[in-house]
């Protein structure tokens, strides 16, 4: 009988092949892991490019609306000032064509107040008349002895005149009128041209200055 020893019991050996066997899938499992660690990189790397595409077409998405906006902001004030305009010059049109009528009136005032028949009542009316006319931007113009300008006279009458050094109006039949920059009657008047084949007032007055000079020298001898 072979003696045993109480309380311990032999292992039974385990063969090397099976030590190999159970190390092999440690070695599968940590290459499985290094693998894993780099698609997971990949897929980080994917999913930002991915979200800077996105940023870039928000991006121009938000500069193509802004330059739209500025677009209608433009022209909705080109629209404004356009308004604008056509409602001052309509405005304009509309008291130039009313002023119009009333000038034969106003000629029919100005010629009783040369005749002196402006007086009592008629003559309240008729300055509350040019009053309200003048509120309304009505100017009178045309003066004796202003040079003549096609622009804003009117040449009823011809004349010489030995006195003048370039064509004059020497008389106003009828005064002309304006609106701000708008002639609605140019002045009707009589003009006077220089006299044919006299000389300027500056060469005659040269010209008798030695004259005046001689006659007032003594004889010589």
């Amino acid at each position: 009988m072979s003696e045993e020893t109480p309380g311990f019991e032999e292992k039974p050996e385990v063969p090397a092949d099976a030590v190999q066997d159970d190390a092999e899938p440690k070695a599968a499992d940590s290459s499985q892991e290094g693998e894993a660690a780099p698609a997971g990189d990949a897929q980080s790397a994917v999913q930002e490019t991915a979200l800077l595409a996105q940023l870039d077409q928000a991006r121009t998405a938000l500069s193509e609306r802004t330059a739209d906006l500025q677009r209608l902001q433009a022209e909705y004030q080109n629209y404004r000032r356009r308004v604008e305009r056509d409602r001052i010059t309509v405005k304009e049109i509309a008291v130039a064509s009313l002023l119009s009528e009333l000038l034969p009136t106003l000629d029919d005032i100005g010629r009783a107040r040369e005749h002196g028949e402006l007086v009592g009542g008629f003559k309240s009316v008729a300055e509350s008349l040019e009053t309200v006319a003048a509120k309304m931007g009505l100017q009178q113009f045309g003066k004796e002895g202003e040079p003549f300008d096609p622009t804003i006279h009117e040449a009823l009458m011809h004349s010489y005149a030995p006195d003048v050094t370039e064509t004059t109006c020497v008389a106003i039949l009828q005064p002309g009128y304006r609106i701000g920059e708008r002639t609605i009657r140019p002045a009707r008047v009589a003009v006077a041209e220089p006299q044919p084949g006299a000389a300027p007032k500056s060469e005659s007055a040269e010209g008798e200055a030695p004259s005046d000079k001689d006659a007032d020298a003594p004889d010589e001898g």
